[in-house]
């Protein structure tokens, strides 16, 4: 009798699941159909919060219920289908993916991407005249090598959604394996598979951000087996391809000899001597973004407000994500807990926070459902509002309400608990002291 109600409970769960499933691909089919995106931004802004709402009982269910092999399996093929349905959107809510494109032809022609702008009148043959101005037109690349490398070997704007597609699957199925290896429940892999800002970041839009993600994932499986050097390689190769993953080099090296340092360092030496030749320029495009940009920021904008300048809110924000790393070391927090606080936490002290940004840190709610980072990573989408003024022919612009929705409740949230903890500590020190005074 108790076997029947287990697979009656097993198999209702998993139909809630599929139900959920076939929601959002309905949700995303629509959302691929969309043929003026920039036109029907409010649209497009509200199917992802309607799919944010799908996302959000699907974790609860994983969080809530014992699942099964069929509930995982639901999970699993709902979300390639997901990606399937995103993969042949005519437009993207970022045309981030022009300027791979713009990078790959560059390099194909024989040049150095960190020298030469796509705003160079001698380089007009090498835009793509669907699109022929990409982001940053008047500034060198900003990507570091491996992705470079990358790029130069793919062609379309098709071709690089499909490559991010499969290295995001690459990502769900490393996820797998660590959550196997930690004995977690394999089920709250929902938690990065389905989430609505990772679907449309690489699916529909082609960030490269999963190359960054899965060689991460590589670089933790690798370190929960105690093998250090494929583990240290994989960070490295992470970090070439997107800089964020250096935040965890501390973490990496807590846990094993102080050398391997030095193998990191050699690793990421090998991919810039190819373009070396920049010389003095090389990092011109990452000095140009760290002057230029401010989009989307939520506590960088006090520390602007206080710093009077740009520059001294960047050196503030730098203090801040640097105590936070060396207070992770130094306590040997947990490396995925380290993962989560670390590209969580430099999202909301930095002045530039996009959407696919936070894909970064969205995996690590497999291991850690934060509940406020959850819902961080759903109200994110909010950070795509600025194209509805773009759209309308104005300037492109953060509201200050489309701010306070995104960030507001998140903050209110993680207040709420940090008074919480706070309040836990005062009463342990009152108790401590009674218990000192009857000795």
């Amino acid at each position: 009798m108790r076997l029947f109600e287990d697979r009656w409970r097993d198999g209702a769960v998993a139909l809630v699941l599929a139900l959920l499933g076939a929601g959002l691909i309905g949700i995303f089919r629509t959302v691929a159909r969309l043929q003026d995106l920039q036109a029907s931004m409010p649209e497009f802004i509200g199917l992802l919060l309607l799919a944010g709402i799908f996302y959000v009982i699907g974790v609860f269910v994983v969080e809530k219920f014992r699942l099964g092999l069929a509930a995982l399996t639901v999970i699993l093929l709902s979300s390639v289908a997901l990606r399937v349905v995103l993969l042949p959107a005519k437009t993207t809510p970022s045309d981030d993916v022009y300027r791979y494109q713009w990078d790959g032809r560059v390099q194909r022609a024989g040049l150095n991407p960190y020298v030469v702008a796509p705003d160079d009148p001698d380089l007009d043959s090498l835009q793509n005249p669907e699109h022929p101005e990409p982001p940053g037109e008047e500034t060198a690349t900003i990507y570091p090598p491996l992705a470079e490398k990358v790029y130069k070997q793919i062609e379309s704007v098709s071709g690089y959604k499909r490559v991010s597609t499969l290295l995001d699957l690459a990502s769900v199925g490393m996820l797998v394996l660590l959550l196997g290896a930690l004995k977690q429940p394999l089920e709250r892999v929902l938690c990065y598979a389905w989430n609505p800002a990772v679907l449309v970041s690489f699916a529909m839009s082609g960030h490269f951000d999963s190359l960054a993600i899965v060689t991460l994932l590589v670089g933790f499986f690798f370190l929960m087996k105690n093998r250090a050097t494929p583990a240290v390689v994989a960070l490295a190769l992470s970090f070439l391809s997107k800089l964020f993953p250096v935040l965890l080099l501390a973490a990496f090296l807590k846990r094993m000899r102080l050398w391997y340092a030095a193998l990191f360092a050699l690793v990421v030496a090998v991919f810039y001597v190819p373009f070396l030749d920049a010389g003095v320029h090389l990092l011109d495009g990452a000095r140009n973004y760290a002057r230029d940009w401010l989009n989307n920021a939520s506590f960088f904008q006090v520390l602007l407000y206080l710093g009077k300048s740009k520059s001294v809110a960047e050196v503030s924000a730098a203090c801040i994500v640097l105590g936070v790393v060396v207070y992770l070391a130094r306590t040997q927090a947990a490396p995925l807990w380290s993962a989560l606080i670390l590209t969580g936490g430099v999202l909301l002290v930095s002045p530039t926070a996009y959407p696919w940004y936070f894909t970064w840190s969205i995996a690590f709610l497999c291991f850690y459902p934060s509940r406020a980072w959850l819902l961080m990573s759903v109200t994110c989408i909010l950070g795509y509002t600025p194209a509805i003024s773009d759209g309308a022919g104005e300037p492109l612009r953060n509201s200050l309400l489309m701010l306070g929705l995104e960030y507001g409740p998140v903050y209110l949230w993680l207040g709420y608990h940090g008074w919480i903890a706070m309040r836990k500590l005062v009463v342990a020190a009152r108790k401590a002291e009674v218990f000192a005074g009857n000795l």
